[in-house]
């Protein structure tokens, strides 16, 4: 499935189409080059689950912990860009988080690759020409 960002004045109704095809899936990497609006859209997505905290990329904490004012469900945030080494996914204890039930949203993953579960959908963000977003993923 493709979704089209054509303004942040959008992007909350990109959101809710987002998560109205995540269906039973609770592992999302999220790839793209810097900039290309992974955390904005991240942000975007847990402001419509019903998360009321800050939402902000965890670059130096590696995993933010977000709850769901609306389910109560937990969320976590991951960004993956700083890791040196694979030795450091398996000291912060991934498996209790990727294997947990909660969503999961990853950047960077391509970091990470070999230890994300086999159900994790992959999900694609692009900058196009006109300054446009285009999401990409497999519903």
């Amino acid at each position: 499935m493709e979704l089209k960002i054509n303004s942040l004045d959008q992007i909350h109704d990109v959101a809710r189409q987002f998560i109205a095809e995540m269906g039973d899936n609770t592992v999302f990497a999220f790839y793209g080059k810097m900039g290309a609006g992974k955390t904005t859209f991240i942000k975007a997505v847990c402001e419509e689950l019903g998360v009321t905290d800050v939402i902000n990329s965890p670059t130096f904490a590696i995993v933010n912990e977000y709850r769901s004012e609306t389910a109560g469900e937990l969320i976590y945030h991951f960004d993956f860009y700083r890791i040196k080494k694979l030795e450091e996914v398996y000291d912060m204890g991934y498996e209790d988080y990727f294997y947990s039930g909660a969503l999961c949203f990853i950047e960077w993953p391509e970091l990470i690759e070999e230890v994300l579960p086999g159900n994790t959908v992959n999900v694609y963000i692009e900058e196009n020409e006109d300054g446009t977003r285009s999401v990409r993923f497999d519903s």
